[in-house]
């Protein structure tokens, strides 16, 4: 499903105009991104829990050559399904 896709669900879901959706879509990214940066964790009861961690630095390899790589370390974003998602997926 794209953006462009998810906005007309929440359009007609909603009863609202796919403008208002979009800007709503909007909001919610920068606030879960907002709150990813300062807290590193936000959790929706029945939906799930964003939260970021640590991924040590590693070494891999170059697929095309085989040589061997550094992988600096860095920051990732994980996704934990709550009980009600999950339940609904099955």
């Amino acid at each position: 499903m794209t953006k462009a896709e998810l906005i007309a669900v929440m359009a007609g879901k909603s009863g609202v105009t796919k403008a208002a959706a979009s800007k709503a879509l909007d909001a919610y990214v920068a606030a879960v991104t907002s709150e990813l940066k300062k807290n590193g964790k936000i959790g929706l009861v029945g939906f799930g829990t964003f939260s970021v961690a640590k991924r040590k630095a590693r070494e891999g390899r170059n697929p095309q050559t085989g040589k061997t790589i550094k992988i600096p370390a860095k920051k990732v974003v994980k996704f934990k399904a709550g009980k009600g998602l999950a339940d609904k997926v099955k």
